[in-house]
Order: C-alpha cells, then structure tokens, then sequence
C-alpha cells in the first residue's frame, strides 16, 4: 500500500537539507507548500502590527511561514528511510520548534510514474 507523507518544517533553514536527506533516502518526489499555523498567526496579531493589518501583511513576515513537504511512497522501507532521513536532520521531534510529521495511507494513486514522452502518442 502507497503511504502520503506530511511534513510541516518549522525551521525554514532546514528546507534544503531537508529536500536532499528525501531524495537520497528514495522519495519519489515532494511537493512544497507554503503554510502557516493558526498559533502562529494568533501570536502574530499581539506583537506590534498596524491597527487594521490585512492577512496579506501578517502572512508578508517571514516568521509566520512554515513549508508542508509531502510526498507519496510505495512502499514500507523507502517509507521509514525518509522518517529517519528527516529525523538526522530534525533531531528529536519532542523538542519544540521542530515541526510536524505524519503518514496517511493511500489507497489509489494515479499518475505516480509517467510514461516516456515518446511513448505518449
């Protein structure tokens, strides 16, 4: 069974080291979001902003922003190869500011593995 992986990156410093710990571990590929979390956003709105500031303005400040990296893996031991990867590079995930990871099973992907484009028409 194929299992989506979901990593939300606290530390944005950690992206790249992040993205090539996954591609020697074997993740197909990752798709990068940029997201930010409703905590930080609440704290956001008690430090020094504009009387009206516009969501656009809160989400500007680098501080808010996370990365959510996810990919999809076929199987069991490329799975747990990515987990520990991120793990050399995140330390301990108990610690704060570390971020988030979890693992979904999936039960039907389409469009995992493309054809060559000669072989398309």
């Amino acid at each position: 069974m194929a299992h989506l992986l979901v990593f939300v990156l606290d530390n944005l410093g950690q992206c790249p080291s992040i993205l090539d710990a996954w591609e020697k571990a074997g993740a197909p590929g990752v798709t990068i979001l940029e997201s930010t979390g409703l905590g930080r956003l609440r704290s956001a709105l008690g430090d020094d902003l504009p009387l009206l500031p516009s969501l656009r303005d809160l989400l500007a400040s680098q501080e808010l922003h996370h990365r959510t990296l996810f990919t999809v893996i076929e199987d069991e031991a490329t799975l747990e190869r990515v987990i520990a990867a991120t793990e050399q590079v995140i330390g301990d995930f108990t610690r704060h500011h570390t971020g988030l990871l979890f693992v979904v099973p999936v039960s039907r992907v389409l469009g995992l593995e493309k054809r060559d484009r000669g072989k398309d028409r």
